[in-house]
């Protein structure tokens, strides 16, 4: 099984199919979210002693935090999604010709 990684900086990857949002973390609630998370132990700080940019939260529940701006790990996210549309239209390709 091939796991698409997104980058969110500093070498932290997260698998890009587990995403559900990525948010700015200035908010009240967004302040909560994080909170309630390091309570429950669903906390991952991925912004090695930076500030936090950008919040991501999974499937599974979990929060995580860098330090790269929402916006760049968005744009990454959707260069990541077309280039598994391409690759997805490649083996379309190869398998009609078999």
């Amino acid at each position: 099984m091939d796991y698409n990684l997104l980058n969110i900086g500093f070498g932290g990857t997260v698998v890009a199919d587990e995403v559900i949002a990525i948010l700015s973390p200035n908010s009240a609630p967004m302040k909560r979210l994080r909170d309630d998370a390091r309570d429950e132990n669903r906390l991952i700080d991925a912004t090695h002693g930076r500030r936090t940019r950008s919040i991501i939260i999974t499937k599974t529940n979990h929060i995580v935090l860098s330090a790269m701006q929402a916006e760049t790990i968005s744009q990454r996210f959707l260069t990541l999604r077309e280039k598994e549309k391409g690759t997805e239209k490649e083996k379309g390709k190869k398998s009609q010709k078999a």
